[in-house]
């Protein structure tokens, strides 16, 4: 019977590892590798660039679904936009009371009920000594309050489904 010699296993040695790097050596080397890939040639934008590009605006939201709830939404965004004057139906730079937003955004008989339920709206939550909306609109020094008073009184003829 043959005899099987068996060679000894070499060990290779192993190779010497590099000494550990720290977290910060790491990313100084990280950093390093990105700086060397980063493109750093001028970029020309003459072509690009041609002037002023004109956005169009973006479509009014219309949060409300009912009729009355959605005219006073839009008398609110109205007044946020064109401004707020408290003796006049409008001004000259445009600026509208509450009666001069409601009826600039609605035929004449929903201006009616909307400036019926806006009054209601006022006396119950406001102001009960308000006889009418001109003449609560005319007491106002804040012009935050009335653009407020609008959007709340959408926000309650939405609840109340009108």
């Amino acid at each position: 019977m043959p005899t099987i010699t068996r060679q000894p296993a070499t060990v290779t040695p192993a190779p010497t590892a590099a000494p550990a790097m720290s977290f910060d050596e790491r990313l100084a080397l990280a950093a390093l590798a990105v700086d060397a890939r980063i493109n750093t040639e001028p970029l020309d934008l003459a072509d690009v660039i041609r002037g002023p590009v004109e956005i169009p605006p973006a479509p009014a939201l219309q949060p409300y679904r009912t009729p009355m709830a959605a005219l006073l939404h839009r008398a609110h965004t109205r007044v946020l936009r064109d401004g707020w004057c408290p003796d006049r139906l409008r001004d000259e730079q445009g600026a509208v009371c509450l009666i001069g937003a409601i009826r600039a955004e609605a035929s004449s008989r929903s201006a009616a009920d909307a400036c019926t339920f806006l009054l209601d709206i006022i006396r119950a939550e406001f102001d009960p000594t308000a006889e009418t909306i001109a003449s609560w609109n005319a007491r106002q020094r804040d012009g935050h309050m009335p653009a407020r008073i609008l959007g709340h009184a959408a926000g309650r003829a939405d609840a109340r489904g009108i």
